[in-house]
C-alpha cells in the first residue's frame, strides 16, 4: 500500500488553485467537472500521481465555505530553506501564521502557513526533524 492523496473541501476552487500552485509551487495535475454531482475535483502536487502523494481539492458547487472542525491537523511539507520559503510565500500573498523557528519541545525547525480556506500547512526544515537527527547520529556512531 501507499498513500495516494489527501482530500480537502474548498469553497472557491480558483482561489485555492492559485494558493497551492502560485504560492506553494505545486502543479495542477488534473481537473474534472462532474455536472451530475455538481462538484469539481482538482489534483495538485509536486510530482506525478504515479510516484508521489498529492492533494485532491474538492469543490462542491454552491458551497462557499466549510466548518473545519477541531479534528483536522495539517499537511506537512519538507523544505530546504524554511526562512526563504516563508519570505517567498508572504511575498506571493500567502499567510504565515507561525514564523520559522524550533518547536517548543524539540529541535525541529518549523513554520505554519494557512490556505484561503483556513487549512494549516506545516513547513519543516529538512534535516532538522528528529528521525533525520537520529539517523545522522546512528551513522556517525557506526
Amino acid at each position: 500500500m501507499r498513500l495516494l492523496h489527501t482530500m480537502l473541501r474548498v469553497g472557491d476552487l480558483e482561489r485555492s488553485l492559485a494558493f497551492y500552485c502560485d504560492v506553494l509551487g505545486m502543479k495542477l495535475l488534473r481537473r474534472k467537472d462532474y455536472p451530475s454531482g455538481e462538484f469539481t475535483l482538482a489534483f495538485v502536487g509536486y510530482g506525478d500521481e504515479a510516484d508521489t502523494a498529492v492533494i485532491e481539492l474538492t469543490h462542491n458547487w454552491g458551497t462557499e465555505s466549510y466548518d473545519l472542525g477541531n479534528g483536522y491537523g495539517h499537511i506537512a511539507l519538507g523544505v530546504d530553506d524554511i526562512y526563504g520559503t516563508c519570505e517567498a510565500i508572504a511575498a506571493r500573498g500567502g499567510k504565515v501564521t507561525r514564523e520559522p523557528g524550533p518547536m517548543k519541545h524539540g529541535s525541529t525547525v518549523i513554520a505554519f502557513v494557512e490556505d484561503p480556506d483556513g487549512y494549516k500547512i506545516e513547513l519543516i526544515q529538512l534535516g532538522t526533524q528528529g528521525s533525520a537527527q537520529q539517523r545522522a547520529a546512528a551513522a556517525a556512531g557506526a
